[in-house]
């Protein structure tokens, strides 16, 4: 399935979680389909971003290792879905968008948490969704720059 198709499953899931846990389970998707995105650019996607997608990978793999890893079907796992990534902008706009939500959602998780152990969970996983964001911000802004290279005649 295309990953911009998988952003928005992904974003609408979140929204419409209502119970903590089903909330983590949905953080976890976005973190786990988020590294899968930074797997897929880090082989083949444009050169300029093969090293932030590389990052990217790794913090969204921090993100999903802070959090309880959710028990899943092996059909439910949308990062195990992703199997196109033709337009890496837009893919990379609507995967900055969930990860802003995702923060979102941790903060008003640890905001109402009762035990210390789940408040550092989200802390942790607050931080990495927002380094998360930051790469991919950094590799838009790569795109962007390679857009606007006039090329030499």
């Amino acid at each position: 399935m295309d990953a911009v198709r998988l952003i928005l499953t992904s974003r609408r899931a979140l929204a419409g979680s209502g119970e903590v846990r089903e909330i983590l389970t949905e953080v976890w998707q976005a973190q786990a389909l988020a590294q899968a995105i930074g797997s897929r650019l880090a082989v083949s996607g444009p050169p300029e971003l093969r090293g932030e997608a590389l990052g990217l990978t790794e913090l969204a793999g921090r993100g999903c290792g802070v959090l309880d890893a959710p028990e899943l079907d092996p059909g439910d796992l949308r990062a195990a879905q992703l199997t196109e990534l033709d337009d890496a902008r837009q893919a990379l706009l609507s995967l900055g968008g969930l990860l802003g939500e995702v923060g979102i959602a941790l903060v008003g998780i640890a905001s109402g948490a009762d035990d210390e152990g789940t408040y550092w969970q989200c802390m942790e996983a607050i931080d990495a969704a927002d380094e998360a964001r930051d790469r991919v911000r950094e590799m838009l802004r790569k795109l962007a720059d390679r857009d606007q290279v006039v090329p030499e005649r």
